[in-house]
């Protein structure tokens, strides 16, 4: 090798070259000049075996070989190439022997041609010495975790390591199809585009991509990040790669914490711009604070230099605030509420916080955070002020609370005393009578007539009766008699007085208010029913003394009103009975002894059968078959009236079903519905699951739940039935409150005339004008018309004549069990004889005439 002085490739040079790749090798290896055998670089393995700490990267190749094997080294470096077994010199003085292959670097600058030497242990005559330094070459790639991978294509060698086939789950003897092909199947789909074109470039020499990263599936299936770094060390004549070596890590444990990493700081980036906070860090030594993107838009110093002295901070700072926010400012940090004053003008609120730290090269600095809450500080202060005129209101609050109280204690309207009151007074006065001995009596007393007042003369009439009702008690009681109103038109007297005493005042009141009440030019009549209750000493209970008195106050009306009751263990005894029947009414249900009676209906020119009306009945085990007017009221308490119209609708439907298997013609069946059940949410579910055929059903509303009080629900309801095709109907019409409004809003298919009206027809010409108006009113509404209570065969021919559709009453067919219908129908036995018929309809006509 003789010296040559041209211009060489510098390690930044080298550097650029190898990309990273020698530096991560762990073959010890250095890129020397041909000319002059200078070496300009050397990689990490090469400086710790052959360089002591005092020598320059620099040196030359000829004081590491050994002089007998120096010429035959040489030799190889003018042949550009090859590989040679020799004699090499450590950093110790020690000889060792190593394999060495020298290649050529492509790259040239100003004629020079540069050498890559690699060196590898190699046999030696100290075969001991050998397997030592080969055990700690593997030895130390093991403890490395890398995985070494040899791909020598001129001998058609595939080389790779334990730990190389440990990354991927393979067991260390077991065979690898290398085959680019088949490999590459390994490779995340998202990644095989990237790793093709890195192998490529790779084995081309190219140092950017002497070291890649990809996904690749074990053979457990689980996906692990590989850390690739590889590079070309050997060349055939034309420059092409022959032998590539390098390692691969598994690097998933990184790219899992930087994942996460990413993940904590993508949070934490949210977090602080959802919350609007801005950050900051400073460097105390040098006075200089860096400002983030939220801080600057704080301040209102978008798109200027993130970096600022202290003075920037500084300046925006509150005049007024300036003095006080420095002082807190200390080796220690700070955290308070300033003022700032943006370029634009605008004066914000900031709330300040930060803390002092040492970084990494022992030098002071100081990172904190700011908040712009000048709203939040309005908001406080404005709820301050507030605060203070609470306050200064609160001597006028104290002033009218006992007015408040007064009256939340009281009556509105009457001035007495209200429930709460009483309340408290009986569990006072309960008290005292269970300590002294005392007699304690209560007068539940209810107004009769009362309802009357109100929806004849208006709300006004009925108020002046309360107050005039509240005068008369209070008047009539003695001085520590306590009275109340608890509700309506219901008062309660609480005193403590003998029985015959208390009858005494039952009756005055009674016989006080009888007396007419002048009212706006009206004499105004109502009455009151009393119920008393009293007990004297430890029986005294406050609670039940009140129950007791209701009790006797329903006896006191149920027997005719306008009068007084004592309690007595007869009334509780009815109270006990109505439980007794509540409770067989809710075993009847479970027993399904609730069971449907039909009465036919009749077409008023024919007598043909047009339908049947489902009545409910109870067969009660011990008396028999209950009409509707023997539980209906206890079942509207209980609340079971919807139950008891959803069974009996199921089984007329099942026995409707039966009628026409056995060929009995009964085109329609109509059942009642209760005000609850057509306000049921669920109704229109509950039918639907019914399956009922459209135009064989039709619901019965009494005229005074189903027309002018029907509510939003109910009116759903009746929209829900028509499109289930069951027909609506008006029962017991002409005798509530409906208006023609109000039947036109409702379009029922057809109205029922109560049977009221229908039984003075043959007796009364003007009975049978107002039937005729119903019916012509129907008509013209195009709303059949069905007549009730037809008990004779006149009330047949008159209907007949006035033009009624259909007849429904004892004078054709009595209601029945579903088993005596078909028995009933083919007898035809409510059909007059022809020449009977034709003869009562002539007499009928020359009667109306």
């Amino acid at each position: 090798m003789t010296s040559r002085s041209p211009e060489r490739l510098t390690r930044p040079d080298i550097a650029a070259l190898s990309g990273g790749l020698l530096e991560a090798s762990p073959l010890p290896s250095a890129v020397f000049n041909i000319g002059d055998g200078e070496i300009l670089y050397a990689n990490g393995a090469f400086r710790r075996l052959f360089l002591s700490s005092a020598e320059s990267v620099s040196a030359n190749i000829s004081s590491f070989v050994h002089d007998q094997d120096f010429a035959e080294l040489g030799r190889l470096a003018e042949a550009t190439g090859g590989e040679r077994t020799g004699r090499f010199l450590l950093a110790s003085g020690s000889e060792v022997w190593m394999r060495a292959t020298i290649s050529p670097i492509a790259a040239e600058i100003a004629g020079d041609r540069h050498l890559l030497l690699q060196l590898a242990e190699a046999a030696s005559p100290d075969a001991a010495s050998l397997q030592e330094r080969e055990s700690r070459w593997n030895s130390a790639l093991v403890s490395s975790g890398l995985g070494v991978w040899d791909h020598d294509f001129r001998r058609g060698t595939l080389y790779y390591s334990d730990t190389w086939r440990k990354i991927r789950g393979l067991v260390s003897d077991e065979e690898v199809n290398a085959a680019l092909d088949n490999w590459i199947l390994g490779v995340h789909p998202d990644d095989r585009a990237h790793v093709l074109h890195a192998i490529e470039r790779q084995n081309a020499g190219d140092p950017a991509f002497g070291i890649f990263e990809y996904r690749e599936q074990r053979a457990d299936g689980q996906w692990i990040w590989i850390e690739c770094r590889g590079a070309c060390v050997e060349w055939d004549e034309n420059g092409t790669p022959t032998r590539i070596i390098g390692t691969d890590t598994d690097i998933t444990a990184r790219k899992q914490a930087e994942e996460l990493l990413a993940h904590v700081s993508r949070r934490l980036d949210l977090a602080m711009h959802i919350s609007r906070i801005g950050v900051f860090e400073a460097d105390i030594e040098k006075d200089e604070i860096e400002w983030d993107d939220r801080l600057l838009s704080i301040y209102g110093l978008d798109g200027t230099a993130k970096v600022k002295d202290s003075s920037g901070w500084v300046s925006a700072i509150h005049p007024e605030d300036r003095e006080l926010a420095l002082k807190q400012v200390n080796g220690d940090g700070f955290m308070r509420e300033y003022r700032i004053v943006r370029p634009d003008g605008r004066v914000r609120v900031i709330r300040a916080s930060a803390a002092s730290f040492l970084d990494e090269r022992g030098r002071e600095k100081m990172i904190g955070a700011n908040w712009d809450v000048t709203e939040e500080v309005a908001l406080r202060d404005e709820l301050r002020s507030a605060k203070t005129l609470a306050e200064a209101r609160n001597v006028e609050l104290e002033r009218t609370k006992e007015r408040i109280e007064h009256i939340a204690m009281h009556d509105h309207l009457t001035g007495l005393p209200n429930r709460r009151y009483l309340d408290e007074v009986l569990e006072a006065w309960s008290a005292e009578c269970r300590a002294d001995g005392t007699r304690l009596a209560i007068l539940h007393i209810d107004l009769d007539r009362f309802k009357q007042i109100n929806d004849t003369l208006g709300h006004r009439a009925g108020d002046a009766m309360l107050r005039h009702t509240a005068e008369v008690l209070t008047s009539s009681v003695y001085k520590d008699d306590f009275v109340a109103r608890i509700g309506g038109d219901e008062f309660v007297v609480v005193c403590k007085r003998e029985r015959f005493s208390i009858a005494n005042f039952a009756a005055r009141i009674i016989r006080e208010l009888r007396k007419p009440v002048r009212f706006e030019g009206h004499d105004c009549r109502f009455g009151a029913s009393v119920g008393i209750a009293s007990e004297r000493g430890l029986a005294v209970d406050a609670g039940q003394l009140l129950q007791n008195a209701d009790i006797a106050l329903y006896r006191a009306k149920g027997g005719g009103r306008n009068r007084h009751e004592f309690f007595t263990l007869d009334a509780q005894h009815h109270i006990i009975t109505t439980k007794r029947l509540s409770d067989e009414i809710l075993q009847g249900l479970e027993r399904q002894e609730f069971v449907p009676a039909y009465q036919l209906q009749f077409a008023a020119d024919t007598l043909e059968i047009v339908g049947a009306e489902t009545l409910a009945r109870w067969n009660h085990p011990t008396r028999g078959l209950l009409a509707p007017d023997r539980f209906l009221d206890i079942a509207e308490e209980l609340n079971v009236v919807s139950t008891i119209d959803g069974l009996i609708l199921t089984q007329a439907l099942a026995d409707h079903r039966r009628w026409i298997k056995d060929g009995i013609d009964v085109p329609k069946i109509s059942v009642n519905v209760s005000a609850r059940r057509l306000a049921d949410p669920n109704l229109g579910k509950t039918l639907r699951a019914l399956k009922m055929k459209p135009g064989t059903v039709a619901f019965e509303l009494l005229e005074s739940i189903s027309l002018d009080d029907c509510d939003d629900a109910a009116i759903m309801n009746l929209k829900k039935l028509r499109r289930l095709g069951i027909d609506i109907e008006i029962d017991d019409f002409g005798t509530g409150h409906a208006s023609i409004v109000s039947l036109l809003r409702l379009s029922p298919k057809a109205l029922k005339i109560d049977r009221e009206l229908i039984k003075p027809l043959p007796h009364s010409a003007e009975q049978r004008r107002l039937v005729g108006s119903i019916i012509e009113i129907g008509h013209s509404l195009n709303i059949r018309v069905t007549a009730e209570g037809v008990e004779t065969m006149d009330h047949v021919g008159i209907l007949a004549d006035l033009d009624c559709d259909c007849l429904q009453g004892y004078a054709l067919a009595r209601p029945m069990p579903a088993a005596d219908i078909p028995a009933f129908v083919r007898a035809q036995t409510w059909r007059p004889q022809p020449q009977d018929a034709r003869a009562l309809m002539q007499e009928l006509r020359r009667a109306l005439r």
